[in-house]
């Protein structure tokens, strides 16, 4: 395969960067490490505060495409319209397609039709040979009608509920069909994207993992703590499951054991929480310390004796990894890819979801294991990361498929064939 001498590529994300997007990030820094310069692109600016440096200094280097106003979208448009009306014509034809099978609405996708005009000009004149979207919703959309007007071929890092929840309404089909190649970031991934590709285009569906780096393959194993602590690095929001978290931290309070769970994120329904828990004498069974950077994070991690994650859908949670590489094991409820990283007695305890009492049993087996198990269960954990979820093997997957479609479609080879 031909590589030319520089691999210019252009990453879209609906919004970034976010606290829950480190993966991204990552991606990207594995991809300038391999060579490839990568433009950052987000449709629209991030509200959250971003706790962490890493990101803060990557929202210095990505534009945000509704911050150039009305004014240049509207030429663009205009731009697109005048200068090559049947490619319009035909993305036309596709919006309308789409709105038929989204809750978005015509004006909502039309508006993705016109994000893509401006950023199809942007994207000539810096000289991007290739787009690729992570998540397979708004951001996927907008590169598609890039291509469709004329742009560069483009591609989609498909992850989890956001598209499998309801495939029909954000038209992956249709996505699939015009997409150079899809990613799914795990086997299940891949198997649901499957049920929606042409089988002409199977083939260009392939596995590409979530990876974590050298902060993490390289760090030192620390003694599994005696103190019965453990830690829960989330959103509060319904589909990752807190309040069947509050449910389980309730059973246990009730046994009388002693013990904490920290809780590193937050959201809307964080009163919520504390209030049920105190109605129950429990609130102090609950640490909640907020939004934290990566250093909070992998502070939590080391001084727990396991993750819990009680979530009601997942794709493939990238703190799993993170805990996994620091040798911790988890708790983890069985939605999504989750099973293809917590393996049931090995590496962490795997329960169904939206069960309380299934949770608290598992939570109940971590708080109580001997360190000895814990440790032999974290060391099977690090090594099954240290085999899949390597960010710079992964990034040279993604350089080889990029560099393959820049060359006219020159064929690769899927992860899953490695």
């Amino acid at each position: 395969m031909v590589v030319t001498a520089e691999l210019r590529v252009a990453y879209l994300v609906n919004q970034y960067p976010k606290t829950s997007h480190s993966f991204i990030r990552r991606e990207i820094l594995a991809l300038e490490a391999e060579g490839v310069a990568v433009e950052r692109f987000t449709i629209r600016a991030v509200a959250e505060p971003l706790v962490d440096q890493e990101d803060q200094e990557e929202r210095t280097r990505t534009t945000v495409i509704l911050d150039c106003g009305w004014l240049p979208l509207a030429m663009a448009v205009f731009a697109a319209c005048l200068l090559s009306p049947v490619r319009f014509g035909r993305s036309l034809k596709i919006v309308t397609a789409m709105a038929r099978r989204s809750d978005r609405g015509l004006l909502r996708v039309f508006a993705w039709l016109c994000e893509a005009c401006w950023l199809r000009r942007r994207l000539r004149r810096i000289g991007v040979q290739h787009v690729h979207a992570h998540f397979g919703t708004n951001s996927a959309s907008v590169a598609m009608f890039v291509e469709v007007l004329g742009g560069p071929a483009w591609s989609f890092t498909a992850h989890g509920t956001e598209t499998f929840e309801d495939p029909q309404a954000v038209s992956i089909d249709i996505k699939l069909q015009r997409a150079s190649f899809a990613i799914a970031i795990s086997e299940w991934g891949r198997a649901q994207l499957l049920k929606w590709a042409p089988l002409d285009r199977h083939d260009r569906v392939h596995v590409v993992r979530c990876g974590v780096d050298d902060s993490f393959l390289t760090e030192p194993a620390t003694p599994v703590p005696s103190a019965a602590r453990m830690v829960c690095v989330s959103r509060i929001s319904p589909e990752k499951g807190i309040d069947v978290l509050c449910d389980a931290i309730r059973i246990l309070h009730r046994e009388g054991r002693d013990f904490e769970v920290a809780l590193v994120g937050d959201g809307d329904g964080r009163d919520r929480v504390v209030q049920d828990l105190e109605q129950d004498g429990a609130a102090h069974r609950l640490l909640m310390l907020g939004w934290g950077d990566g250093h909070v994070v992998r502070r939590e991690l080391h001084a727990a004796r396991a993750l819990v994650l009680p979530s009601r859908g997942e794709g493939l949670p990238v703190v799993l990894m993170e805990a996994m590489a620091l040798q911790r094991p988890a708790v983890a409820t069985d939605v999504g890819a989750v099973s293809e990283l917590v393996q049931d007695g090995v590496t962490g305890w795997l329960v169904p979801s939206g069960d309380a009492e299934a949770l608290a049993a598992g939570m109940r087996a971590a708080l109580t294991a001997r360190p000895e198990q814990l440790t032999v269960m974290g060391q099977h954990g690090r090594r099954f990361i240290e085999e899949r979820h390597d960010v710079r093997r992964e990034a040279r997957l993604l350089k080889s498929l990029f560099a393959g479609r820049a060359a006219d479609g020159s064929s690769v080879t899927s992860s899953r064939q490695q």
